[in-house]
């Protein structure tokens, strides 16, 4: 009988070697032969897993995002009886690639959006990974904002008592938008690691501060 391939795993593997070269090189330094030999598959194989080199590329950019999906996910299933506030500390770190064996990781996601500048395609799979992480923020700010005693899904008016109402969608947004941006700054030696999670934290505490209603007179 024909030895069975499996398919998936070979499109698996094509995609570790797509993101080891972009960590060495860029996404410019990508080609399809050396891409099977670091997968140590033929070039055959690898254009029967992909049609086009582009397709190879959105791949390989969907697995990144679902590994570091899988690690917030991971990391809140872990921890279930912390507070809301403090979930979504631990998930923006995770996103941010903060910790130094996140370091290649962050590398080739930077390496993917510089790409996805000019190439509408992994552009919009970046978009839908955003969605799908804005999604999870949105609702572990929404929970946080209740446990603060607040509804979390205001348009960011005040309710009369102190507090802010804050816009969870909103606050997701900005808190991706930093997370992206500290990646940068880290990799490119304008902030430490923990410089940038002293920035992150401080601004989640300046959220939850406004949330919290001033105590009895």
């Amino acid at each position: 009988m024909p030895r069975q391939v499996d398919h998936e795993g070979r499109r698996r593997l094509v995609a570790e070697a797509v993101c080891g070269l972009a960590d060495e090189r860029g996404l410019e330094g990508v080609t399809l032969r050396d891409v099977a030999a670091r997968a140590q598959v033929s070039m055959g194989a690898v254009q029967r897993c992909f049609r086009t080199k582009d397709e190879m590329l959105v791949f390989a950019l969907a697995a990144v995002g679902e590994r570091i999906g899988a690690r917030v996910r991971a990391r809140l299933v872990r921890t279930p009886a912390q507070s809301a506030a403090s979930a979504v500390g631990h998930a923006a770190t995770e996103i941010a690639l903060l910790d130094e064996q996140h370091r290649s990781e962050a590398r080739v996601w930077l390496a993917f959006l510089a790409q996805a500048a000019v190439d509408e395609t992994l552009a919009e799979t970046m978009r839908r990974n955003q969605a799908a992480l804005q999604e999870v923020f949105t609702g572990l700010i929404s929970q946080a904002c209740q446990g603060q005693g607040q509804g979390g899904g205001g348009g960011g008016g005040g309710d009369g008592d102190g507090a802010v109402a804050l816009d969870a969608a909103r606050e997701a947004r900005t808190v991706l938008a930093l997370a992206d941006g500290l990646t940068a700054h880290v990799l490119v030696g304008h902030l430490t690691p923990a410089e940038a999670q002293e920035v992150l934290h401080s601004h989640l505490s300046r959220l939850w501060s406004s949330t919290q209603a001033p105590g009895p007179h």
